[in-house]
């Protein structure tokens, strides 16, 4: 077992057994599989309660007592998963990465993502111990079978990984840190074509405190974080290993928590993937994984391995896992601390939001109305050029060809557009060529309008707008439908949920920084109506009220500190705290209001995964969404989508949708990540 460094606290899931007696349970082994059928409960049992240093005391001592080869017998004895969870903790680590590296590249085709997991997280040591049990258990040479199963920018990288020089000096150069700043922008963003050896010699071989300043400064420096450039710069496995690099260098426990859940989300379980990562972290960092996990995901490791997997392979792993970490939404001390400091960096962070739809250059409001009026003259409409003209040109330049049309033809380009069109097509082009204030005040009004209410519409778009837009709403509910947005929100809903629409339509968010002490006293009123306090400082209406002006009035800055310091009350987060002790309506408008303090283009980015995910599309969220977005933060609601997916927002919407209504949602989308 790796002891840890002077003053570290140990952090694996699996110790030294006391009292440890090898000949012992070398004899409980074989007694276990002597016979007919094998005692597979004894086995896990004895097995993971063992470190991997004693487990190879134990191989010793069976091979000493039986003259037999314990890691065959249980081979033998074993099946499947189980058996390869069981197999893969009898190896010592090296040898355990060396057999999963010999596999990824065995036979035809190459698992990519194995070798990317593996030579991306392990340290210097870890490496050079890799290659020399590579070395030894198939006598031959990983480098030389890497560099023949890989090509390009990616069997470079993966070469520079293998050599186990990266810098391990924590005393870092404000020079050097500039320098690499700016030899990363030049190399992509400021470059024609990448230069993707600068990448490779500085992810590959900076330190990692080094690398982490430099990320830092490359986000103010540019205005976007580090994943951005590199998904724009680089593509395919390269880009992916670039990206798990950076992830490593940021936070290795992050990484593989997140590779954990990905593991098991969906249908289906990679159970390759889940086995080597609880194998491999269960002496190391297993409760650093489990804290993240449960603080990014809401949800302990234990409880989905538990959800998705069975037998004896769930009962080895979840003794692996090492134990439950409490409660739906609560965080255990250390985690706790996680999640303080995620809501400090998520303050500090200052990401450029950038629109897919941007004015298009040489613009000739003049040559478009003709090509549109030409596009649907006579029989038959051409849907192609319809879209690659509105799809490609910004809302103000939309404004100016519906003018030109009409100086021109007499005629109202809306008026002409949907009558040439139709079902989800014409929503979306119309929905398009409106001014955004009168999109949004029209989406609001259809979710009031006839039998039943759209809350989940009304709540989007008031739990989302800045000020500003909120004001133009107003203005043009107020012109369009003479009715004002409070009245005739007042007239189609009722109650506490009422009153939080009202607040938020009223526009009144405070647009400065935040303030610690007041966002204490808030964090209070929170616990206190959440029922997290212990005490209680006013009667429950009036906590209410002041918990409504709260979400609805206080300042985004201020509010993540609100949040923070809720963690640091109750050990509880705010959001899975209002999940649990509030329900309908109110339940629903506060969360969406949380999200979007927390990541605003997440909270767009689940919505339109959820609009298309499962039997049938919700064209209309989907619409909307892709409409009001497009010129905002579209980019950054993509890049969300593939880190939290693991698939493109390209690839979401081809899959699920066709025809002229695929091509513009396409159009609009931008690109493919």
């Amino acid at each position: 077992m790796a002891k840890p460094a002077q003053g570290a606290k140990y952090r694996g899931s699996v110790c030294d057994f006391p009292d440890f007696n090898p000949s012992q349970d070398a004899e409980t082994l074989y007694n276990a599989m002597k016979g007919f059928g094998s005692d597979k409960e004894a086995i896990l049992e004895l097995i993971i309660s063992r470190s991997n240093r004693q487990r190879q005391e134990i191989c010793q001592n069976y091979k000493s007592l039986y003259g037999k080869d314990l890691i065959a017998d249980l081979k033998y004895e074993l099946t499947g998963k189980f058996e390869r969870l069981i197999v893969g903790l009898m190896r010592p680590p090296a040898y355990a990465d060396a057999k999963e590296i010999k596999d990824a590249i065995s036979g035809i085709g190459t698992d990519e993502k194995c070798l990317i997991e593996i030579l991306a997280s392990r340290t210097n040591k870890q490496i050079h111990q890799l290659v020399a049990a590579y070395k030894d258990a198939y006598e031959r040479d990983l480098e030389a079978d890497i560099t023949g199963d890989t090509s390009g920018h990616f069997r470079k990288m993966l070469v520079v990984l293998l050599q186990g020089t990266r810098e391990e000096d924590d005393v870092v150069s404000e020079d050097l840190v500039q320098q690499d700043v700016q030899d990363l922008y030049e190399a992509g963003e400021l470059k024609w074509g990448t230069d993707e050896a600068q990448f490779i010699y500085i992810l590959g071989n900076r330190s990692k405190q080094h690398l982490r300043l430099v990320f830092d400064e490359y986000l103010k420096t540019t205005g976007k974080p580090i994943e951005a450039s590199i998904r724009g710069e680089l593509s395919g496995d390269f880009e992916k290993l670039m990206l798990a690099v950076v992830k490593c260098v940021r936070s290795t426990a992050e990484y593989f928590a997140e590779r954990l859940f990905k593991a098991m989300k969906g249908l289906g379980t990679r159970d390759n993937t889940l086995i080597r990562i609880m194998v491999s972290r269960s002496e190391l960092d297993m409760l650093d994984i489990r804290e993240i996990f449960r603080t990014k995901y809401e949800k302990s490791l234990y409880s989905m391995i538990k959800n998705d997997t069975s037998g004896e392979y769930k009962k080895a792993l979840l003794k692996l896992c090492g134990g439950d970490d409490d409660a739906a939404g609560q965080f255990f001390p250390e985690a706790a601390q996680v999640a303080y400091q995620m809501w400090e960096l998520s303050a500090v962070a200052r990401v450029e939001l950038k629109g897919t739809v941007r004015p298009a250059g040489d613009f000739n409001p003049d040559a478009d109305a003709k090509a549109l009026r030409k596009a649907m003259k006579g029989l038959g409409t051409d849907e192609d050029t319809i879209i690659d003209i509105i799809a490609h040109r910004s809302n103000a330049q939309r404004q100016q060809i519906r003018q030109t049309f009409k100086s021109h033809f007499g005629r109202d380009l809306m008026a002409d557009l949907k009558s040439e069109l139709s079902g989800d097509l014409a929503r979306l082009i119309l929905g398009l060529m409106m001014p955004p204030a009168h999109y949004d005040a029209k989406q609001l009004k259809k979710a009031m309008e006839g039998a039943g209410t759209d809350e989940k519409a009304l709540i989007e778009i008031l739990a989302t707008r800045t000020n500003a837009e909120i004001q133009a709403i107003k203005e043009a509910y107020k012109e369009d439908y003479h009715k004002s947005l409070e009245d005739a929100l007042s007239s189609d809903t009722s109650g506490h949920f009422k009153r939080i629409l009202i607040s938020l339509a009223t526009g009144n968010r405070e647009e400065g920084g935040e303030d610690r002490e007041r966002a204490r006293e808030d964090a209070q009123v929170a616990a206190e109506i959440l029922e997290m306090a212990d005490t209680s400082s006013g009667d429950k209406s009036s906590l209410e009220t002041r918990f409504m002006m709260i979400l609805c009035t206080r300042s985004y800055p201020h509010l993540r500190r609100v949040f923070q310091e809720f963690v640091k009350m109750t050990n509880y987060d705010v959001e899975h705290t209002i999940k649990k002790e509030m329900s309908g309506d109110v339940r629903d408008v506060f969360v969406a209001i949380v999200q979007s303090v927390k990541n605003k283009p997440l909270f767009f980015a689940d919505k339109l995964y959820k609009s298309m995910k499962g039997a049938g599309t919700d064209e209309k969220t989907l619409t909307r969404i892709m409409v009001s977005r497009s010129e905002i933060d579209l980019l950054n609601i993509r890049r969300e989508f593939i880190e939290k997916y693991d698939k493109s927002l390209h690839q979401a919407i081809e899959g699920d949708t066709s025809g002229h209504f695929l091509k513009a949602l396409l159009a609009i989308c931008g690109g493919e990540d």
